[in-house]
This record gives C-alpha cells, sequence and structure tokens, in this order.
C-alpha cells in the first residue's frame, strides 16, 4: 500500500520514504518540500475548519473554547487538518511512504483515510485520563487565584463612575499608574476623564498598583464567590456525532488539549465578571485590544444589549493566516464585531476586509505598537539578522538551517526572542545578540519566522525572508499588500544568495502615529 501507518520508531526507521508527525525529532522524515507542502495545505484547509467551527459555535460550552473561533495562535486544529490532507495525498502517490504518528487523536484520524495501512494505533485512555487531571488541577488553581483577586480588589467595585469612557486592556508589564498603557500609548494621560479596567489576566498585586492613578480597576472585583467555586468544572464538551469521522477525532483531540488547562475557567470567570460590570457602570463607551477571542465575541453582544457604543483596536498584526480575527469566523456574523474597528493603520485594511469586515465600520486612529522611531538600519554590506522563533523547534532548525551559510563575507547576528530564550551556540561569523532591533548595525537582509521583526525589517527598507519550518507552521503576520518570498532550511541557501531588493514602504504611512483627536472622538470625550 502507498502509505504505512504507524507510531513504531522500528518499523518507520527500515522504510525508505518516511513521514514523521509529531515525532521523536531525531526520526526524521525523507519527503522534499515538506515545509512548504504542510504550509499549502494548511491554507487549503481554511473553509473546513471554518465549517466545522461554525457548526460548533452553537453547541452549550462551545463559548469557552478556542478551536470554536478558528483562533490559530490558541489551537492547531488548522495544522492537524494540514497533516491528514499531506496523508492523503502521499495515500495517492505510487511510492510507498511510512508515517510514524504516536498523538492518539490525530492516529487514529489518519487512519481512516482510504488506502491506509494501519497498524494498532497508541494507546489513548491513559492520555485522556491524564488531561483530565491536569485540567482539572488548572482549573481549581484558576478558581483559588481568581478568588483570592476578588477579595484583594473587591473596593474597586465601589463609587464606580457611570457613563465614562473605559479602556479594557490586558495585564502588560510595560503599563503604569503615571498616564502610560502599553497597549494605548499615553491615552490615559492625554483624556483625564477616561478610566481603565484591568481584564482577569491581570493579577491583583499589578492591578492594584496601577489603581494609584485613581482610575484604573480590576474587573476582578466584580466576580462572585459562586461563578468561582463552579469554575474547575467549566470546559468545552463538544458534540462530534454528527461530523465527519476523521474530523471528530481531530475536534476530540483539540477538546482535550484545551480541557487540559485553565483557559476554559478563566474565560468563563472573564465574561462572568464583565457581564456584572456592564451591568454595574453602565459605560459609554469601552476599547480594547481586539482579537475577536471568545470573552470579546460575548461582551460585545452583551454592550450592544445595553447600548454601549463598543470599540475593538487592532493594535498588532492581522495577516492571511489569522483566522478568527473577521465577521466570517463568527455564527453569528457582525452581530458579535465592534461597532468600530480602530486600525492601528491601513496596512491590514484589505486583510479585515477580506474577512466580511466592513470599510464603513473601520477608522484609522495610529500606531501605538508598531513603526515609529525604533526600526533598523540597512546596509548591503552588513550582517545577515536571523531573528529566533518563540517556538524552539523553529528555532533550532533556523540555526542549523542558517549556521551553514555564515562566512566572512556574510556573517550572521541571532537573536532569540525576548519572552522565549533560546540558547546559540555562538561560532566563526555567527554571533548572538540582545541589542534591540534599532540598535543593531545596518543590517543587509534580515530572515524571520514567527513575531512582528519581519514587518519592521520590511518597513525599514531590509530585504526580508519568512522562514518555513517542518512539522509546524509559522504563521504568516504580514499585511497582504507586504508579501516577501519563504523559504525552508533546503531552500535558504538560494533565496539568500539571490540577494532581494530592498523592499519600499513607507512606515508612517502604512502605521501612522496615533491621532489624539480621531481617538478623543471615537472615545466620546471631545
Amino acid at each position: 500500500m502507498p502509505v504505512i501507518l504507524t507510531s513504531d520508531k522500528a518499523v518507520f526507521q527500515n522504510t525508505g520514504r518516511r513521514l514523521a508527525i509529531h515525532a521523536d525529532p531525531t526520526t526524521g522524515s525523507t519527503i522534499g518540500g515538506l515545509a512548504e507542502r504542510l504550509e499549502a495545505a494548511f491554507d487549503r484547509g481554511y473553509e473546513l475548519w471554518r465549517e466545522t467551527a461554525i457548526r460548533l459555535q452553537h453547541q452549550p460550552t462551545s463559548e469557552l473554547a478556542h478551536m470554536p473561533t478558528m483562533s490559530t495562535y490558541a489551537s492547531d486544529f488548522g495544522t492537524m487538518l494540514a497533516w491528514v490532507r499531506v496523508v492523503e495525498e502521499l495515500s495517492k502517490d505510487a511510492a510507498e511512504t511510512c508515517v510514524i504518528c504516536p498523538d492518539p487523536w490525530l492516529y487514529r484520524a489518519l487512519a481512516l483515510i482510504p488506502g491506509i495501512t494501519a497498524e494498532p494505533a497508541p494507546a489513548i485512555a491513559l492520555q485522556r485520563l491524564r488531561f483530565f487531571c491536569r485540567g482539572l488541577l488548572a482549573r481549581t488553581r484558576a478558581a483559588a487565584r481568581c478568588t483570592l483577586a476578588l477579595w484583594r480588589t473587591r473596593k474597586h467595585r465601589k463609587a464606580t463612575p457611570e457613563d465614562a469612557g473605559w479602556l479594557l486592556v490586558y495585564g502588560h508589564p510595560e503599563s503604569n499608574a503615571r498616564g502610560r498603557d502599553a497597549y494605548f500609548g499615553t491615552l490615559m494621560a492625554d483624556m483625564p476623564a477616561l478610566h481603565r479596567l484591568m481584564h482577569t489576566d491581570c493579577g491583583a498585586d499589578f492591578a492594584l498598583k496601577l489603581a494609584a492613578d485613581g482610575r484604573t480597576r480590576s474587573l476582578h472585583a466584580w466576580g462572585s464567590i459562586g461563578a468561582a467555586l463552579s469554575m474547575p468544572f467549566r470546559r468545552w464538551r463538544p458534540d462530534t456525532s454528527g461530523l465527519e469521522p476523521k474530523i471528530a477525532w481531530l475536534v476530540k483531540r483539540a477538546a482535550a488539549i484545551e480541557g487540559s488547562g485553565g483557559s476554559a475557567a478563566m474565560t468563563y470567570w472573564q465574561m462572568h465578571c464583565q457581564a456584572a460590570w456592564l451591568a454595574d457602570a453602565r459605560p459609554q463607551v469601552v476599547c480594547w485590544p481586539w482579537e475577536n477571542h471568545p470573552w470579546e465575541r460575548d461582551f460585545v453582544r452583551r454592550a450592544r444589549a445595553r447600548q454601549t457604543m463598543t470599540l475593538g483596536y487592532q493594535h498588532t498584526v492581522v495577516g492571511r493566516h489569522m483566522f478568527n480575527q473577521g465577521a466570517d469566523a463568527n455564527a453569528d456574523g457582525l452581530a458579535s464585531i465592534p461597532d468600530r474597528i480602530v486600525l492601528n493603520g491601513p496596512a491590514y485594511g484589505e486583510d479585515l476586509r477580506s474577512r466580511g469586515i466592513l470599510a464603513s465600520r473601520m477608522t484609522v486612529a495610529g500606531s501605538h505598537r508598531i513603526g515609529g522611531n525604533k526600526l533598523p538600519a540597512y546596509d548591503s554590506s552588513g550582517p545577515v539578522f536571523l531573528a529566533l522563533s518563540n517556538n524552539p523547534a523553529f528555532a533550532e532548525q533556523m540555526i542549523q538551517a542558517a549556521r551553514p551559510l555564515a562566512s566572512a563575507d556574510r556573517p550572521f547576528l541571532v537573536k532569540d526572542h525576548p519572552l522565549s530564550p533560546y540558547p546559540v551556540t555562538e561560532s566563526a561569523h555567527f554571533s548572538a545578540t540582545r541589542l534591540p532591533l534599532d540598535q543593531l548595525p545596518p543590517l543587509r537582509a534580515l530572515i524571520y519566522c514567527t513575531g512582528t521583526t519581519g514587518l519592521e525589517g520590511l518597513l525599514a527598507g531590509i530585504p526580508t525572508l519568512r522562514f518555513i519550518p517542518e512539522g509546524g507552521i509559522a504563521l504568516d503576520i504580514l499585511p497582504a499588500g507586504m508579501q516577501v518570498t519563504s523559504s525552508s532550511a533546503e531552500t535558504l541557501a538560494d533565496r539568500l544568495q539571490s540577494e532581494p531588493a530592498p523592499p519600499r514602504h513607507d512606515a508612517i504611512t502604512l502605521f501612522p502615529p496615533p491621532d489624539t483627536g480621531t481617538w478623543k472622538t471615537l472615545l466620546q470625550l471631545t
């Protein structure tokens, strides 16, 4: 048969053409162009994921999950769909391929592909039990933390201003009580009538510290003991009975993985607290960093019912792989999209329009985080900058692919992700750095995989390559009009040798500075 499916490493290593899926990295795949093939399958899987997600959104408890929102950052369901498609393609080849897959859910989905010769599937019961116990413990710990935060911030519920303008923000460490917010810059300082509400991801310690400004409150204060006690039992329980069997196994896998953590409990707590806050504060307008997560959709519906104006600030990147950031990912379409999407610039307007966001509901108000004066410089004789991914497996592939290309004529500077440190062994002409982008020496080229570094390289006029890893999907966050050449480890040497021409983009036009007047008008504080 064209495809032999196994979880036995010995069987796998004794076969000629091999494909390893979520297996021991030392096993290795021997299929050329696998990185490009997997990404192409991921792209083609959008419609199937959307169809499945919309169907699941109509079920109870789906509002607590990320997979039904098509969140590519929080769920790898799309990657699993891509693996199924790749193996389906291989099953139609004349050449025999051995596929090793230790994942018990994905294995069972692959075994249903016509023409597959499957060995006995890996055990699943113990993995299910392990995930269930870990999830119960995580949700219990989350409940304990939220109960304590509720008690410590309870005074924030008193004397809450009504009919005010609010920013609802995450607990970013760069925010402070002196008028600075990591997501909204100096708006708190520029608008003394503006108030700030901290999302439940923000711990009590930091929320109390920020509350020293007299205008910041913690959403935890609007929780209840009853809701906290129910948190350990809050999880996504999808009904897969009507789904295609292969898809049903992948949905079960997604539910098991999400159920192994505390995210469903925290989403429930956020929605419970924000409902109580909306009823108590009766805000006039609320703006938050919009990414179309489950709690945001719930917030929009509740706010609209109370005639509260909702502003979703598109504060960061979108790109073709941010499947969840659009009305087409919502079962109720525009009904759970904020009244207005506030853009950080025109760069991502086309992406959002392609996802069903009406142009009439978008306003450019400027960027607080992207662009500005923190960009690197270009020099055709400078080093190549390798910006490692926050995914350790991707980072290792980048290093392995780039190190042999370093030379006296083409030195490399390597930087790990600030939130995901990765050890870099330096060698001749292959050096590590911790300097921020604007302090680096002028660069001849930039190679990135995930994150916003590639976007910043393009805005700086530096030839930029996007690295595509094997074994997973590096989400493409570039605007539709700023695509770059992509390269796998196999093609990196050729791509780099061609030295693409420096891009020409106007950073100020694409990501203009914040327009205080527009912000005041939107927040109804003029």
